[in-house]
C-alpha cells in the first residue's frame, strides 16, 4: 500500500507501508549504524522521534529478542529505503516487519533516504508525520509538535534488583530511559544494580547506600528535566557517579552549565571522539540531539570533543569522582573503544583515580 512521508516544510516523499497500520508524527532524525538496528529500534532515547536509516538494506539478519535495550519500541515511526523480507541468521526470532506489527511502530519503506538525509542536514531535523494521505495533514499543527515528558514516559516504574555472580559493588542506576547493555556491563563489572525511577529523591540513594551512581541515557530536552537536575546537584561529592548521554547532560546541568540543540544530532555508530589529554581519537556510538555548551562549563574539565565538529563529549569532575560521556562506551552492537571507561568507574568506587 502506498504510504508518504510529509515534512513539515511541506515536503512529501512517496514510498510505500510495512510495520503496523495507521499514521504517526514525530521528529524525523537520521541514524548512520550499519547494523544494531534491533538495539536502535529498542532504544528509549529515540521516544518521540520517526527513526531513518541511512544504510540502504535494513533487516537481513532478523530481529533477536536477547539484543533488545528495552522491552518495546518507544520511536514514533521507522523509515528506510529497502527491507529485507527473508532474513538469514541462525540467532534470529522473527523479521523486521512482523516486529514492527508486534510493537505497534507505524513504517516506511522505498522511499528515498539519502535524499531525506541530505534535506536534514541542510535545515535541521524537522517534524515529520508518515501517512495514507498527504492532503490531510494540517502542517501548521506538525510543525507545533513537541517532544513532551520524554524522560517520564520511558522510566521505570519502580526499582529492580540486578545481581552479578560476584557482587563487588552496588550502584545505584538512575533509569532516564536506560539501555539494557548499561545494566550488563555494570554486570561484568561485578556490580550489583539497583535501578531507580528518574524521580527517586536523594534519601532513598542514601538509604542504598551505593558504592556508585551511574546516570542512564534517555530522550528529550535535558533542559525540561529540572527535578532531574536539582537530584544530581544534591549528589554530587556523595559518591562516584559516572553520566553517560543524558545523564553527562544533566550532570553538567546541575554543575551549572548550559545545553543547547544540535542541527541535526549524532547517531550512528561511528562517531569520532578526540581524547584531549593524549590526542588520540576513538570510534564512538552515539545517539543525540542535544549537547553540553563548551563555552558554558565553569567545573570539570572537558575531556572529550567529537572530531567532526569539535562539540563537546566529555567532562571530567576530578573534585567530586565524576566523569561524564555524551557518547555510549557500553554500546552493543559497538564500537567497544570506549569500555575502558567501565574500569576507570571500577577505580573511582574503589576509591582511588581513573
Amino acid at each position: 500500500m502506498d504510504k508518504y512521508l510529509v515534512l513539515e516544510n511541506g515536503n512529501v516523499y512517496k514510498g510505500k507501508a510495512f510495520g503496523a497500520e495507521g499514521d504517526s508524527v514525530g521528529e524525523l532524525v537520521f541514524t548512520t549504524g550499519m547494523v544494531g538496528y534491533t538495539e536502535t529500534l529498542t532504544d528509549p532515547s529515540y521516544y518521540g522521534q520517526i527513526i531513518m536509516h541511512t544504510f540502504p538494506e535494513i533487516g537481513n539478519y532478523g530481529i533477536m529478542y536477547e539484543d533488545m535495550e528495552s522491552d518495546g519500541v518507544a520511536a514514533a515511526g521507522y523509515v528506510v529505503q529497502n527491507y529485507c523480507l527473508h532474513p538469514s541468521n541462525f540467532r534470529k526470532d522473527t523479521d523486521i516487519d512482523s516486529f514492527l506489527k508486534e510493537k505497534g511502530v507505524v513504517g516506511l519503506y522505498g522511499v528515498d533516504t539519502r535524499a531525506l538525509t541530505a534535506a536534514i542536514r541542510s535545515a535541521g531535523v524537522m517534524n515529520a508525520a508518515i501517512v495514507s494521505d498527504p492532503s490531510k495533514v494540517d502542517l501548521e499543527k506538525l510543525r507545533g509538535y513537541k517532544i513532551k515528558n520524554a524522560v517520564a514516559a520511558v522510566s521505570s516504574a519502580a526499582e529492580e534488583v540486578y545481581e552479578p555472580e560476584n557482587a563487588e559493588f552496588t550502584v545505584a542506576l538512575y533509569d532516564y530511559g536506560a539501555k539494557r547493555n548499561i545494566i550488563r556491563t555494570l554486570l561484568k563489572h561485578n556490580c550489583r544494580v539497583i535501578s531507580v525511577p528518574s524521580d527517586t529523591p536523594v534519601s532513598r540513594i542514601k538509604d542504598i547506600a551505593p558504592d556508585g551512581i551511574m546516570l542512564s541515557n534517555g530522550p528529550g530536552n535535558p533542559a525540561e528535566c529540572k527535578k532531574e537536575t536539582a537530584l544530581i546537584a544534591e549528589l554530587m561529592g556523595y559518591k562516584p557517579i559516572f553520566g553517560i548521554c543524558l545523564g553527562h547532560q544533566l550532570a553538567a546541568l546541575a554543575a551549572g552549565a548550559k545545553t543547547v540543540k544540535l542541527k541535526y544530532g549524532h547517531r550512528g555508530a561511528n562517531q569520532p571522539v578526540k581524547e584531549l589529554a593524549t590526542g588520540r581519537t576513538f570510534i564512538t556510538s552515539q545517539n543525540h540531539g542535544y549537547a553540553v555548551d563548551a563555552d558554558s562549563v565553569k567545573t570539570g574539565k572537558v575531556s572529550y570533543i567529537n572530531a567532526n565538529d569539535f562539540t563537546l563529549e566529555g567532562i571530567d569532575y576530578d573534585d567530586i569522582g565524576m566523569i561524564t560521556v555524551q557518547f555510549h562506551p557500553e554500546a552493543c552492537a559497538g564500537p567497544r573503544d570506549m569500555r575502558r571507561l567501565f574500569d576507570d568507574f571500577d577505580n573511582l568506587m574503589k576509591g582511588g583515580k581513573r
